[in-house]
């Protein structure tokens, strides 16, 4: 059976980011299953993107979330806002870029990179494909682990949200060997990755092109997030590859799925939905582009970048 999720609008610029948050969790009624002393949040870290561009989970939700947690279960938790590395990105050079390097020191937070946990080796079976992850260790032993991912669309799986995010949990930096199954990966981690609550960053969501959409999101399910999302981006959820796999593999179900807050279709007229054809053409020639790179410097993030 899906799960209840939260719509709230929010004004982020008015203080009222925290109230939204702590709002949209009273909604879904969520409750800790145990004493919560430490805490692993999840944001999504697209690359080096601004948050303005609706790419990056923004700061000031990790920070309006933490302030909430606080508040809520103890002013002495143990935060860990975290992060893997990527393809095309280095956690170490992204927290500072996108500002978690002055959210940690004013919320006293610790930034992680899931690259150098301590990993095991999981194995799955997802539709017929054996797959493995090395997956970080400290998000499972977490008395709360906080899944906060984007609100957009993506050529390949047509939306990221909820279940996405957790694929960039996965240690291995080069994630790109899972491309010619991803939507079996997506779907594998989350059998072994399972969030205890996720909270999506609305406050700009990208399709076509990024839109300001002062919305927070709130659930206990992943499955239930991704099928609430593709609705808000005028996607039917039948059509996404993923969910469907999800439901035969038993890890989602739309049945029981609802919505609380605010209506469903307020968000849905503001987002700017996808036009296939250029977006294919924009990723075809990033793409290009990042692949010249490596061609020419054997890695690729800038040798600037790397300078400690």
């Amino acid at each position: 059976m899906g799960s209840p999720v939260s719509l709230v609008h929010c004004d982020p610029n008015s203080g009222g980011l925290a109230r939204s948050i702590e709002k949209s969790i009273e909604l879904i009624h969520f409750k800790p299953r145990k004493e919560v002393k430490t805490v692993v949040i999840k944001p999504n870290l697209n690359y080096y993107w601004e948050t303005a561009t609706g790419c990056t989970t923004d700061p000031r939700v990790v920070g309006a979330l933490v302030d909430y947690l606080r508040e809520a279960y103890g002013q002495d938790l143990t935060i860990r806002v975290v992060e893997a590395d990527a393809s095309a990105m280095r956690t170490k050079h992204v927290f500072p870029m996108l500002g978690y390097d002055r959210l940690a020191e004013s919320k006293q937070l610790e930034l992680f990179n899931l690259s150098t946990d301590d990993l095991k080796k999981e194995k799955v079976s997802v539709k017929g494909h054996d797959l493995e992850f090395e997956v970080p260790q400290s998000i499972l032993t977490a008395d709360l682990f906080i899944n906060v991912p984007k609100l957009k669309t993506m050529r390949l799986t047509k939306i990221t949200c909820a279940m996405k995010n957790i694929f960039g949990c996965i240690a291995t930096p080069r994630k790109f060997v899972y491309h010619p199954v991803l939507e079996e990966a997506i779907v594998g981690i989350n059998k072994i990755i399972k969030p205890h609550l996720t909270i999506v960053d609305g406050l700009v969501g990208l399709g076509r092109f990024p839109v300001k959409l002062d919305l927070i999101m709130a659930s206990v399910d992943v499955f239930s997030v991704d099928w609430v999302a593709a609705q808000i981006m005028g996607i039917n959820p039948r059509s996404i590859r993923f969910l469907r796999i999800a439901r035969a593999e038993n890890l989602g179900n739309p049945s029981g799925i609802t919505t609380c807050g605010e209506k469903l279709n307020r968000f849905k007229k503001q987002f700017p939905r996808e036009g296939l054809i250029p977006q294919k053409l924009s990723w075809a020639l990033q793409f290009g582009l990042l692949h010249l790179y490596r061609r020419v410097s054997g890695d690729v993030v800038p040798p600037f970048l790397e300078e400690e």
